[in-house]
């Protein structure tokens, strides 16, 4: 188990002065100034921010030239062909690509790789297949960024390409990008990229080539528009920060989820039990984004495209009800592997400053998530490994002091293929090399003790006393909340303990009566294994908390209590 240290935010600004102006409390201008908005312009978008404060999509480098082929090739009736990826980021970008594509008269059809027979990424065969079938035109969405020898086959074949991406870019020793031979490349990591915020995600990629399409072809910007909830489940479910253009994005599209008119994605929504009205980032990233997801984990992403493209109450009811029931049994698999991942550290491991596991019967697709509940467990950068068709496969997920990308670029000699980001990467190997990959990752990682410590920052040490309903309906206004613009955290020192009630049928909540030094009272909640919360608490009569403030509602009666996020008994 990692160590954990609470740390207090200490940026500065006059916080009195920015709640004046834009007539909120200072404490919510201090959490606002904690998540870096700095300066009128960047607090009034975080505030206010609309679709009309979206950045223009000509500020993409090659975005002239992939709607101009676009529009030559519709006009000539040309067969472009979608090649996408298996997550919820691609399976996003395919779909918004594909109601572009129809609105603008092309001849268009889609390809998503299978996890486990294609790897990620467009390949050789998807090549060879859409040559063929007589394909003119490839549009990559969510990958294609690092296919340089795969794009180069489709050239030699006499095949148009066109790659939007937003993975990071291969550099040479001089730090040029490594780009594909494709006929436009559209991506903002680009170092020629004018884009102001380069750290968006396939579906936004895809999102903008859309409204740039658009314009040429005199399509009204509405039916753009009627795409940004797909635009911002794509944003969440890749994880991207909810900052700048992508917070705004969100904001949006999650109001517009309410309204809409896909028949698959409400359907998904009502099997999960959920208020299409009420839809937050966590239903995207914790409920609506697995289901989504499980498809092409465990059988396929076409599942969850042909959900999003479902015309038919009745399919659609019946795809949504299959994408639940896989999404169960990747949780019951997950765990499964989890404690074995677990286990190797512990037994063989727990030394390494880079976790590299190899899970030979794992299945493939759970390798990522298996990669990230060991990074939250030991935080430190994990790698899970599972055996595939032809070698290891696996997937990693970081910490922030461990660019994972760039030291993946280091051992890229013992690789089959790799790609990905700071903080997440895919790759695979011969099964030969794993000990090596493990031995040189490690050999070379600049990782001190500090990096390990999991921190908790709390935005404010505030009081009980000073929670109100309205304070609470203030901080809604952050929303939502995410990688990048965290749920804001108080803590208070001291707080004695009156009472200690499990709940739940699992026994997975404890109810709290607290007290300040004061003498004021409120109740609190700590979702976690009560029985172990209790046998914690013997002999302890008080306790340190870092807290979210809330309105409990029962029966009709509304009170203010705490959600425990963090907390240390002290006697």
């Amino acid at each position: 188990m990692a160590k954990t240290q609470w740390m207090m935010h200490t940026k500065r600004a006059d916080f009195t002065e920015i709640g004046q102006r834009f007539s909120i409390s200072p404490i919510t201008a201090r959490i606002i100034r904690n998540r870096d908005v700095v300066g009128d312009k960047a607090i009034e978008q975080y505030l206010c921010g609309t679709v009309r404060d979206l950045y223009d999509p000509d500020l993409l480098p090659d975005m002239d030239r992939a709607v101009d082929i676009l529009k030559e090739k519709i006009a000539n009736r040309a067969k472009i062909r979608i090649v996408g990826d298996y997550d919820i980021d691609g399976v996003c970008s395919t779909y918004i690509l594909l109601c572009a594509l129809e609105e603008a008269g092309a001849c268009r059809d889609y390809e998503i790789p299978d996890r486990v027979k294609d790897g990620y990424g467009i390949n050789e065969a998807i090549i060879r297949a859409a040559a063929a079938d007589g394909i003119d035109t490839i549009l990559t969405c969510d990958n294609g960024i690092a296919a340089v020898e795969q794009i180069r086959l489709a050239k030699e074949l006499g095949m148009t390409v066109i790659v939007t991406d937003h993975h990071d870019i291969q550099k040479t020793e001089s730090g040029e990008d490594v780009l594909p031979p494709a006929d436009a490349v559209v991506n903002p990591k680009r170092r020629d990229s004018r884009y102001p915020y380069p750290e968006i995600c396939g579906g936004m990629v895809a999102f903008k080539l859309m409204r740039a399409l658009y314009e040429a072809c005199g399509i009204p910007l509405e039916k753009w528009e009627n795409m940004l909830e797909f635009a911002a489940i794509a944003t969440v479910g890749d994880v991207m920060k909810l900052q700048d253009e992508n917070r705004t994005v969100v904001k949006e599209g999650l109001k517009r989820i309410a309204k809409s008119k896909n028949l698959g994605l409400l359907s998904l929504i009502e099997k999960n039990n959920l208020d299409p009205a009420a839809i937050t980032a966590y239903h995207i990233g914790f409920v609506i984004g697995p289901c989504l997801n499980a498809g092409g984990r465990l059988y396929t992403a076409k599942l969850a495209l042909r959900l999003l493209l479902s015309q038919n109450a009745e399919e659609a009811e019946m795809l949504a009800g299959e994408l639940k029931e896989l999404n169960e049994q990747r949780k019951d698999m997950t765990l499964k592997n989890t404690q074995a991942a677990m286990e190797l550290v512990e037994e063989k491991y727990g030394d390494d400053k880079v976790l590299v596991v190899f899970l030979p019967e794992c299945h493939e697709s759970l390798a990522g998530i298996v990669a990230g509940r060991l990074r939250e467990q030991y935080q430190k950068p994990s790698i899970v490994l599972t055996r595939g068709e032809e070698g290891v496969k696996g997937s990693g997920r970081s910490i922030e002091a461990y660019h994972m990308f760039e030291e993946l670029v280091k051992v890229k000699d013992l690789l089959t293929k790799f790609g990905g980001h700071p903080m997440a990467a895919g790759l695979s190997l011969p099964e030969e090399n794993v000990s090596e990959l493990r031995r040189r990752l490690n050999k070379n990682a600049k990782l001190r003790e500090e990096d390990f410590v999991r921190k908790v920052w709390i935005d404010v040490p505030m009081p009980l006393e000073y929670i109100t309903e309205a304070l609470i309906e203030e901080l809604q206004k952050l929303e939502p909340f995410g990688n990048g613009n965290e749920k804001p955290q108080f803590a208070q020192k001291n707080l004695a303990i009156r009472n200690t009630r499990v709940m739940g049928r699992n026994r997975n909540a404890v109810k709290l009566s607290l007290m300040t030094e004061g003498g004021f009272t409120m109740d609190a909640m700590v979702f976690c294994d009560g029985d172990a919360f209790v046998e914690e608490q013997k002999g302890c009569g008080k306790m340190d908390a870092v807290y979210y403030p809330a309105v409990n509602e029962y029966n009709g009666n509304r009170n203010l209590q705490i959600v425990i996020k963090e907390y240390r008994f002290s006697s």
